[in-house]
């Protein structure tokens, strides 16, 4: 069954055409379409993950590591776990991009999050601190470049604490 994953922010519409619990956790595969000029909004790796990407329509600029490249339809690049990548649409169409996810853990569950957080109506304050929390709440899911796992766990775990007092 097709889940679809609006984010009006980024621009970003995911279509899951197969979950987690579809292929008991074995695979997470979605199209992704990005608007013109629309990205994902930060580097970053997947601590236990390995993603594979296939440029069906349009444009994509892709950086893993240090290399960027320029990837059109037919295009196909792997992403092992841990590594750093970033990707966007620099073209004047939208992008669409097979996306699969090895294992799928809760990376379902991490779209799905972002999205929320990034667009519900609430204090901007609290809405930046549900996202910055993001990569505390799904370690397995999402590394941030060049800073440790326990460096993360360490400096966000009071701010989480403190979620529901700054909520309120």
């Amino acid at each position: 069954m097709e889940h679809v994953i609006d984010n009006p922010r980024s621009g970003e519409r995911i279509v899951i055409s197969q979950s987690g619990s579809d292929t008991d956790g074995r695979l997470l595969a979605f199209d992704l379409f990005l608007q013109p000029g629309a990205h994902v909004p930060a580097a970053h790796s997947h601590p236990r993950q390995e993603e594979r990407f296939t440029v069906i329509g349009g444009r994509l600029r892709f950086r893993l590591g240090r290399e960027t490249r320029m990837a059109t339809p037919g295009t196909s690049m792997r992403v092992p776990p841990g590594a750093d990548h970033w990707f966007g649409n620099p073209g004047p169409t939208v992008a669409h991009v097979r996306v699969e996810v090895r294992p799928a853990l809760r990376m379902q569950e991490l779209l799905e999050t972002s999205v929320h957080r990034s667009i519900t109506n609430r204090r901007w304050w609290t809405r930046l601190i549900d996202l910055a929390l993001i990569p505390l709440d799904f370690q397995p899911e999402l590394g941030v470049p060049h800073i440790h796992a326990g460096v993360i766990k360490v400096t966000l775990t009071p701010l989480a604490w403190l979620r529901p007092l700054l909520s309120a």
